[in-house]
């Protein structure tokens, strides 16, 4: 029976209502965009057209995908961070609005800066250095990671956003020292991995059985990558640059003490949109 892409919408959004699925309405509008390809505006002005046959067996068949747990960044192959549209690939993590909160506190501490130098370490997709190089006028961002395939991703977003004149991306590994070549930042901005090692086991099968769990794993407390950048990557930020890290939950306070350890001070700690605290930054002194 022939169905319109309006009905198709709906019959796919109801779906996804009954499995528990809170984006339920986002999700059944990507995935039916995906099959058809069609934007966002091209199925809102095509909403009462009929739905080619393989087209709704495409889009199920991506539903039943989804259902048993793909998410739908790595279903449809893009995501969008902070305005960005960008492509994402299951070498990389699929940006979070937690993390918008990271981007959103770089941004507004760089505005009165002129062309500073920022590190995205643990880059991933690229997300938060590519939203700092869009927001921040004359900024020039490394994107900075060790993954081949998500440095693939990197250049490929660097591309799309058009940002090539400001952006540049390098394999370098945060848990060694940093490469004397880089040269002094102004800001380091981190999304790393912190997931405690044991914690794993006990994801929600869309992050275990998905993302890369090089993206993951923070050791055992899952502070590994906190040590590392703070001991090691301090000398690549200029006297009174800033560090800025996303934390996992709980991790607020022991973050707070390593950057301390270091040198760090005049600390804050950001919480996301759930009032949690998810951003801890700091600014480097010359004197501990």
């Amino acid at each position: 029976m022939a169905i319109t892409y309006n009905n198709l919408y709906l019959d796919i959004r109801q779906q996804l209502h009954k499995a528990g699925l809170p984006a339920a309405t986002l999700e059944a509008r990507e995935l039916v965009c995906c099959a058809a390809g069609k934007s966002r505006e091209e199925l809102s002005r095509d909403s009462r057209l009929y739905v080619p046959d393989t087209v709704e067996r495409q889009t199920r068949a991506l539903v039943e995908r989804h259902l048993a747990g793909e998410p739908v960044a790595y279903l449809i192959g893009e995501w969008e961070f902070y305005g960005l549209p960008l492509d994402i690939s299951e070498r990389v993590l699929i940006p979070r609005p937690d993390t918008e909160v990271l981007a959103a506190a770089v941004i507004e501490g760089l505005r009165e800066a002129e062309s500073p130098r920022v590190l995205d370490l643990c880059a991933g997709s690229g997300c938060i250095g590519l939203a700092v190089a869009k927001h921040v006028p004359g900024s020039h961002v490394v994107l900075g990671e060790l993954d081949e395939g998500a440095l693939r991703v990197c250049r490929q977003n660097i591309r799309r956003t058009g940002l090539s004149g400001q952006v540049v991306s390098m394999q370098l590994n945060a848990l060694e020292k940093a490469p004397v070549r880089l040269g002094e930042f102004d800001c380091i901005v981190s999304n790393p991995p912190y997931i405690p090692d044991g914690d794993i086991a006990g994801l929600d099968v869309s992050v275990r059985d998905y993302e890369p769990h090089l993206a993951l794993k923070g050791g055992a407390d899952g502070l590994d990558f906190y040590r590392a950048i703070c001991e090691h990557w301090r000398e690549a930020l200029r006297p009174g640059g800033r560090l800025y890290f996303e934390v996992g939950i709980g991790q607020a306070d022991d973050v707070l003490r390593i950057m301390r350890a270091v040198g760090f001070g005049d600390i804050e700690v950001i919480p996301d949109l759930n009032d949690i605290p998810r951003v801890v930054w700091g600014i480097l002194h010359t004197e501990i």
